[in-house]
């Protein structure tokens, strides 16, 4: 039996499907990897580009990531769009505190059409992370 590597990505949703949640699991799938998902914040958006931005509560991002590592695993983890410094802060704690390794982050700070989608302060502390 294939046993496929687990890929979990914290990221914003793109209701349009082109980026964030939508997008990672596309690539995770077809790399043959198993997707699984914490989501950041809901964003409105097409092609034209972001009309609004819902965050999540930061305990039920956290919460999402537990959920995951607790019983599914990870063997890597795909960041995205942390839209605030709490929101860094807590996604990094809790990976911390679980010994998640193999991390990529990918900050989105800016959508395609010019949408800041990132506080200021967050990109402070993505850097000392």
């Amino acid at each position: 039996m294939k046993k496929y590597r687990r890929v979990l990505t914290i990221a914003g949703s793109d209701s349009g499907g082109g980026a964030g949640i939508q997008a990672d699991i596309k690539t995770i799938s077809a790399c043959g990897c198993y997707a699984a998902s914490a989501i950041t914040a809901v964003t409105v958006q097409n092609t034209l580009g972001v009309k609004a931005v819902h965050a999540i509560p930061v305990e039920v991002i956290t919460q999402q990531i537990e959920a995951v590592v607790e019983d599914i695993g990870v063997d890597a983890v795909k960041i995205g769009m942390l839209h605030s410094a709490e929101v860094a802060d807590a996604v990094a704690r809790v990976l911390q505190k679980f010994g998640v390794r193999n991390i990529v982050l990918d900050p989105v700070m800016v959508s395609t059409s010019g949408h800041r989608l990132i506080e200021e302060n967050a990109i402070a502390s993505l850097i000392s992370g």
